[in-house]
């Protein structure tokens, strides 16, 4: 148990150093891009700062498993170089057994990060888009999915750096066709100048086009009622498209984790495919699985004595190893997002591999 939690120490050490080296570069680098994407009149280096500060946590959450393997690497050559692996095996203690604490805090790690880190993640992203706003010129889009129906926001050429949101009952696939669609429009400083009521409303290059629709003048009548019209078919112009509309919805990421089955509940019942999320929610929960096969995938490659030489092709190799199964994870998200393949394949099957590719390895290496 000593020996146990004294890796476990030590891994817990390396994971930390590796991460708060990341942190720096990542940071610069944001740094850097936030300087060049606003300009120095409007954002100086505090706001640069809070800007790379939020951001940062997000590109952090993407290479855990890189940032665990890179650990797991130095933990297992600290270990050779002083020659603790030697006196580990001569104590009677196998491979596998000395593998089970840091093994078993990349599990650890892997929960609260996804309990954890994720939600922080999300918050941190929302906030940086919130930010970000302020320094950007024109009107945000948003869509947003909720029990009372599909909400967009999109800015409108009527009124002069004016809002239109938009509520409909429910949608198609792609949120171009709204069904009992309200549209109001706000005029800075004053709320609400416009309401349009419609059965649909079709979203063609340049406007929505509504079909049945009531257009009440809030702003310019002292009866809007009576000064109410009714339309066949009303053109609204709009510059939403069909792929910003979609890219409003957000990246999965952007929901923390505990509220995505909720979400998905709502993407379905608004009649919108939540197959992205439900991949990434299943990509979420396999974490901890991940994180545990860097670990091994580390340790086939790395602990060995390092008399035996060839340390330098041992780390290459597993970092290639790391970025293999990376990719592969990456590549079976994006088929599970397209539909080629079940969910749950493209979740859980690219950390079963590599568990058993590198047990495999571990395996042939320590017991021949």
């Amino acid at each position: 148990m000593t020996l146990s939690l004294y890796i476990a120490r030590r891994f817990v050490r390396s994971l930390l150093m590796v991460g708060a080296t990341f942190w720096g570069i990542l940071f610069l680098i944001e740094m850097v891009e936030q300087i060049r994407r606003y300009d120095a009149a409007r954002v100086g280096l505090r706001e640069a700062a809070i800007l790379s500060a939020l951001t940062v946590p997000g590109s952090l959450y993407t290479i855990l498993p890189l940032i665990v393997m890179l650990a797991a690497v130095v933990l297992f050559l600290g270990l050779a170089r002083s020659s603790e692996l030697v006196v580990v095996r001569a104590a009677g203690r196998s491979a596998l057994r000395m593998l089970l604490a840091p093994v078993a805090v990349a599990l650890i790690f892997g929960a609260l990060a996804v309990m954890v880190g994720n939600p922080i993640v999300s918050a941190t992203a929302k906030a940086y888009e919130t930010l970000a706003g302020r320094y950007t010129a024109g009107g945000a889009q948003t869509v947003s999915i909720g029990r009372e129906g599909v909400w967009m926001r999109q800015g409108t050429e009527e009124v002069a750096g004016g809002q239109a949101v938009i509520r409909a009952a429910r949608a198609n696939l792609d949120a171009t066709v709204l069904y009992d669609v309200t549209f109001l429009i706000f005029a800075p400083g004053e709320g609400p100048v416009r309401r349009i009521d419609a059965a649909t409303a079709q979203l063609d290059p340049g406007a929505w086009v509504l079909g049945e629709a009531k257009d009440w003048p809030l702003g310019a009548s002292t009866n809007p009622e009576r000064d109410a019209t009714t339309s066949a078919v009303l053109r609204l112009p709009s510059d939403l498209t069909a792929d910003r509309i979609r890219d409003s919805f957000g990246t999965p990421s952007a929901v923390p984790v505990w509220d995505l089955p909720g979400f998905i509940a709502a993407l379905e019942k608004a009649g919108f495919s939540a197959r992205r999320h439900m991949v990434w929610f299943q990509m979420e929960l396999a974490q901890p699985l991940v994180l545990a096969a860097m670990v091994l995938i580390a340790a086939g490659f790395t602990m060995r004595h390092v008399r035996f030489g060839g340390t330098g092709s041992m780390v290459l190799l597993a970092l290639g190893a790391g970025l293999g199964v990376f990719f592969l994870r990456n590549v079976a998200q994006v088929l599970g997002d397209n539909g080629q393949i079940p969910v749950a394949l493209a979740a859980w099957a690219p950390p079963a591999i590599a568990l058993m590719l590198s047990l495999a390895l571990l395996l042939h290496l320590e017991d021949g």
